[in-house]
């Protein structure tokens, strides 16, 4: 936030005047001037995104109040033109289907039993680690930071796992959350400490080490590390490269957690919940993670279009009906 007040003040004081009075052009200058001294074009995007925010942010909260001071509305300076082209795009990662994803778990469950030695427990964990992404959204770091002592199996009608590593605000540290262990969760925690997390070697009474533990590498004090996320994302990749080739180099960790908020949003849940689940502030990034199929509106629009008809034409089939009665007599 610093940054950006240093670099919306820079721009006034290159353009000279207030803010409701800098134009594109005043911003051109100013990007015009930054790379000249040197300054990255990463930087300079940076730079634009600032502006951009903070003239939403004064459109939003403030345009009456200068209108009526001025006589002249704000108006955004950042335009297409000059406005950063990954400010522009929407970022979208549209995730693969439940049946593709279906196949993929599927098929890397039933290969496990049949990896050798500690070949077994690297697979095993990092089934489990994109089964987490999956099912209930977790991010990858969050995933890393997870210790045994964070898993209450009694807590709840299923369990709960304590994230003690969520994504804060900027500036704010780790958020924590308790994600409850649905959608099969339960089961494959149950699984994964009963009959494999152990044979890992390291001391699983204690509650400070790993979840997801490397295979060797060990801390300072003694135990084991945790996995790295680049050992995670490249189990996960090595799973998609052998069960669902077309995702390869497409399918990793950030698009199951969107598959994660589709799939429970098309079994009900709404988005408040989805979106506590997620570790979301707003509810407004919790509705970017939800795609829905072009089939699904469809249906949806079949279902409402037979909903109205049955409206209109159900007035027009009792006066139908009572007509009838009276040609016939009353009977």
């Amino acid at each position: 936030m610093g940054q950006q007040r240093v670099w919306v003040r820079g721009l006034l004081a290159f353009a000279r005047v207030p803010v409701w009075a800098v134009t594109p052009v005043d911003v051109d200058g100013w990007l015009a001037a930054a790379r000249a001294r040197g300054t990255g074009s990463q930087t300079c995007g940076q730079m634009a995104q600032a502006v951009h925010r903070f003239y939403v942010f004064v459109q939003v909260r403030h345009a009456r109040d200068v209108e009526a001071a001025v006589g002249r509305p704000v108006v955004q300076p950042v335009d297409e033109f000059n406005r950063p082209r990954r400010l522009a795009r929407v970022g979208v990662r549209i995730p693969p289907s439940a049946r593709e994803v279906e196949v993929l778990f599927s098929a890397w469950r039933s290969s496990l039993p049949g990896v050798r030695g500690r070949g077994f427990l690297a697979g095993a964990r990092d089934y489990v680690a994109a089964s987490l992404w999956r099912r209930v959204g977790l991010r990858i770091n969050e995933t890393v930071g997870l210790r045994v002592g964070d898993w209450y199996p009694h807590v709840g009608s299923c369990g709960v796992l304590h994230v003690r590593w969520g994504k804060g605000a900027k500036g704010s540290g780790p958020r924590q959350r308790l994600v409850p262990a649905i959608d099969g969760v339960d089961r494959l925690l149950g699984w994964w400490m009963s009959q494999v997390r152990g044979q890992f070697g390291d001391d699983l009474t204690d509650p400070r080490a790993a979840l997801l533990p490397s295979r060797c590498h060990t801390m300072d004090g003694g135990g084991l590390r945790p996995a790295c996320a680049v050992t995670l994302r490249q189990g996960l990749a090595g799973a998609v490269g052998c069960w669902l080739p077309a995702w390869a180099g497409r399918l990793t960790p950030h698009p199951l957690r969107h598959f994660c908020a589709s799939h429970l949003y098309r079994q009900g849940m709404d988005l408040e919940a989805i979106g506590a689940l997620l570790g979301h502030t707003w509810i407004s990034t919790t509705a970017r993670y939800i795609h829905v199929p072009a089939e699904r509106v469809e249906w949806h629009w079949q279902q409402a279009n037979a909903r109205l008809t049955g409206r209109l034409l159900g007035p027009v089939a009792a006066a139908g009906v009572a007509g009838a009665r009276d040609a016939g007599g009353g009977c």
